[in-house]
């Protein structure tokens, strides 16, 4: 079996109803103003998870030049996407909420208590940072929290996507998968109790087992020093009956709809995951094209089918304006891009 390099979480998927609407609101709170592609196209290779048909969807994926992972901003073109038929909890199989790192925790909140936005009270983290919960326009949460990962400060309020909170059944058999694929072997915490900093959300108030995992070693690849670190956290209800996030709904749906990790070696990846039991559920098989980008995608289920992308990005565009695309397939696969090659991106940023 041949190396995998995982560079990072690439992006975080969300389904919404007027990606344009949604990604002004995400540029202006979250900082996302980097376009790495936008596409309007068939997504013909989901099948499973898109009721047996191929559906057109308008995608764009944008990021942070901070640092984090960015957000895939994805619509349905042809059908009018599915709200869940009952609210979200807590615990529920799938991702809950995601992750946006901050420099300064406290001065984001104030900011957006300005703002007049969804927030709850500041509160503290189970590893000790500062942290509360922000709820976007679309009823989607997010966790702003402390990093130390950082690219650049451009003196933005965030950066991007820092990990996620997933509801889970088995909270042991999910960290063996989270590790044993994903490299998220160390724990920083495991509590089970009614957690305070929770109180204010959609089942707050339930007994949990908390486990919040990271990386031991640091991420290679091209993009390893854009994406940065990243956590993921483990929510396991012990006092009442959790269900999937999307029972009857579609990929693409509205709401978190995948957590995607940019890789290398996706061929041995394919065998590595097949050992583990999750093989690959979506395979792109060779090189797909978003129009402005290029790779190989493949999806996997964790244990309780939250769906996890890979993608192995083999063309990127680093300004469009003058056609300078940079193809990743013929350079060493561990190093990351040089700093002014990263920064490059930037000229691809959307002004409001």
């Amino acid at each position: 079996m041949g190396d995998v390099i995982i560079s990072g979480i690439q992006q975080v998927g969300i389904g919404v109803s007027d990606m344009h609407e949604a990604w002004k609101w995400y540029r202006k709170y979250f900082g996302v103003d980097i376009r790495i592609f936008e596409d309007e196209a068939m997504a013909n290779l989901m099948l499973p998870y898109t009721g047996g048909k191929p559906r057109r969807r308008h995608a764009a994926l944008a990021v942070n030049m901070q640092g984090g992972g960015g957000f895939e901003i994805w619509q349905y073109k042809d059908r009018v996407p599915e709200a869940p038929k009952e609210q979200i909890r807590l615990g529920d199989y799938g991702i809950f909420a995601v992750k946006i790192k901050s420099r300064d925790v406290k001065k984001v909140y104030q900011h957006y208590l300005n703002e007049g936005l969804n927030i709850t009270a500041l509160t503290t983290s189970p590893d000790g940072h500062d942290s509360f919960f922000i709820q976007d326009p679309y009823g989607n949460y997010f966790q702003i929290i402390g990093g130390d990962s950082w690219f650049r400060n451009n003196k933005k309020f965030t950066g991007a996507a820092y990990g996620t909170l997933i509801g889970v059944s088995d909270i042991s058999k999910s960290m063996a998968f989270y590790k044993e694929i994903l490299g998220y072997d160390e724990v920083l915490s495991d509590e089970t109790k009614v957690f305070d900093d929770l109180s204010k959300l959609p089942g707050g108030n339930n007994l949990y087992r908390r486990v919040l995992l990271k990386h031991s070693k640091s991420r290679l690849g091209a993009f390893s020093r854009l994406l940065g670190d990243s956590q993921i956290e483990l929510l396991q209800v012990m006092d009442r009956e959790a269900s999937n996030i999307f029972t009857n709904r579609f990929w693409g749906d509205l709401g978190f709809i995948h957590l995607c990790f940019d890789i290398n070696g996706m061929i041995a990846l394919r065998d590595k995951c097949k050992i583990f039991g999750h093989p690959f559920t979506v395979d792109s098989s060779n090189s797909f094209d978003m129009g402005e980008a290029a790779g190989h995608f493949s999806y996997i289920e964790d244990p309780d089918g939250t769906l996890i992308e890979f993608v192995e990005t083999h063309r990127v565009p680093i300004f469009k304006k003058l056609g300078w695309y940079l193809n990743l397939q013929k350079r060493n696969p561990e190093k990351s891009l040089p700093g002014w090659m990263l920064n490059a991106l930037a000229l691809n940023k959307i002004r409001d």
